[in-house]
């Protein structure tokens, strides 16, 4: 994976891969993403340095919200260093982490210092995945509209806090 991770791009080399409306939406997220202030101090106590493969690509609209929430939290503490590759090409590295026998993107590969795997994210914060698991249409489509406008960034942020405190 450090060999891996050593060929990936940064957040603005990925971004600006686009020169269209995905570049455009992507850093519309960025820009209105307010971390709560409760979440800012918890990554500000993050002191080792993790590393973070992304596997993801600049069309996919998770990744335009959840990609941007990462690099946040990078923006918060230098200690979280993200390198982004694409899921074309990667499919065999990203096995280990299939939903139902599919890569799916974004992947946050979360790893120490010594590029030991400490914990994983997978497409959406877990939030969404439980409206969408219990099947009601609207509520669905509620929390799809709000999860596309970034409603749920800070709980993509709580949920990757959650993984690199576990380690």
């Amino acid at each position: 994976m450090k060999a891996l991770f050593e060929k990936g791009i940064s957040f603005e080399e990925f971004v600006n891969r686009d020169k269209d409306t995905h570049k455009e939406k992507t850093l519309e997220i960025y820009h209105q993403i307010e971390v709560d202030e409760e979440l800012v101090q918890e990554i500000k106590t993050i002191d080792r340095i993790i590393h973070v493969l992304v596997f993801g690509e600049i069309w996919c609209p998770d990744c335009m919200i959840n990609v941007p929430a990462l690099q946040k939290m990078a923006d918060i503490n230098d200690k979280i260093v993200i390198r982004i590759v694409s899921r074309e090409g990667n499919e065999a590295y990203m096995e280990n982490y299939a939903v139902n026998g599919k890569p799916k993107i974004p992947t946050f590969v979360f790893m120490d210092e010594n590029f030991q795997e400490i914990g994983v994210f997978i497409e959406q914060p877990q939030v969404v995945k439980d409206v969408v698991a219990k099947g009601k249409q609207v509520e669905i489509i509620v929390a799809k509209r709000k999860y596309r406008k970034g409603e749920y960034v800070n709980d993509t942020i709580r949920e990757i806090l959650k993984i690199l405190k576990k380690s």
